[in-house]
């Protein structure tokens, strides 16, 4: 049997009470910020300068540090989203359904930067601006699920119940996650395939790979930024009749 342990049960115990989490997420959100602007710094500057020029590609290829590392999140947030949604389905976890309707916006961002970039590094690559390729089709199928958790939950007036219909609009879309991620596996497509997850090492030079890694992480800690924020005040709307809100807004 798998034993949480006492002080990490404690800690989530303790964010899952609204003022709690409001408070801790308030002085936590200017340290991310802090570590998101370095790390995007250094990502960039690494990327954008210290990067060699690709032998093919030129410095065409340079749009790889944006438009890869949203392509990541646009997978990682909605599985992220599926998860928080699964388990205020579940567990009628207010701060678990915040959390998911706040990761909406965040990963549909995501997908279309990831969606814009890839148009623009293929029209030199491919000689044209869109394809109806199996990795393109099915990113832009999970960009309209974004679209329609976002939608869904702002037709229906009571939250909760919102919630829990985004929630399962979720966890139905979660099918499209693999196959956007095996696409170019399972069908020939133009996408290109694996290059930083190959099994065996990657097939891009060292110089390359480190500022990628950056920015994928420094993508990140704005996810969190932005969901957090986004959560803060998601929580204040449903909590707005409560005493810690009252209190608070009195003290702004």
């Amino acid at each position: 049997m798998f034993l949480i342990p006492k002080p990490v049960g404690k800690f989530f115990h303790r964010m899952a009470s609204p003022p709690y989490f409001y408070d801790f997420t308030g002085r936590l959100i200017p340290w991310l910020s802090w570590i998101f602007l370095f790390l995007v710094i250094a990502g960039l500057y690494g990327g954008l300068v210290l990067a060699p020029a690709d032998y093919q590609q030129g410095d065409s290829f340079r749009i790889i540090y944006i438009h890869v590392p949203s392509a990541w999140m646009s997978l990682f947030v909605y599985v992220v989203m599926a998860i928080a949604g699964g388990i205020g389905l579940i567990w009628r976890i207010k701060l678990a359904e915040i959390v998911a309707i706040s990761s909406a916006s965040v990963g549909a961002g995501f997908t279309f930067i990831a969606l814009v970039t890839g148009s623009l590094w293929g029209k030199p690559m491919w000689g044209t601006w869109w394809v109806w390729d199996a990795r393109l089709t099915s990113e832009l199928i999970l960009l309209f699920l974004y679209l329609g958790v976002i939608g869904l939950y702002g037709a229906i007036d009571d939250k909760r119940t919102a919630s829990r219909a985004v929630a399962i609009l979720a966890l139905v879309g979660v099918v499209n996650i693999p196959i956007i991620h095996y696409s170019v596996e399972w069908w020939n497509t133009l996408h290109q395939g694996p290059t930083v997850t190959k099994m065996d090492k990657p097939s891009i030079h060292i110089s390359m790979l480190w500022p990628l890694l950056v920015m994928a992480v420094a993508f990140k800690f704005y996810y969190v930024i932005a969901m957090l924020q986004r959560a803060r005040t998601e929580l204040v709307v449903r909590e707005r009749n409560s005493q810690w809100v009252k209190l608070l807004l009195e003290s702004k």
